[in-house]
């Protein structure tokens, strides 16, 4: 969930630069628990990036996935 909510906050912020209004009501909607990779009955796997740092956000509008890669 941690991952989840870096990543939404990250968005958050990519929006507000792109000068999209992200209001306190259009936050208060997310939640890191709306993605199916979140087990509350299983264990993680955790695996550090080959390279140093953040990969860059996806694009929704193209369907880019990574891969599977971790």
């Amino acid at each position: 969930m941690l991952w989840n909510s870096l990543c939404l906050n990250r968005a958050g912020e990519q929006l507000t630069a792109d000068g999209f209004p992200v209001t306190g009501d259009l936050l208060a909607c997310l939640s890191p628990l709306q993605f199916d990779h979140i087990n509350f009955l299983g264990h993680y796997v955790f695996f550090r990036p080959q390279e140093a740092g953040r990969r860059p956000l996806r694009e929704p509008s193209t369907g880019e996935e990574d891969g599977g890669e971790r």
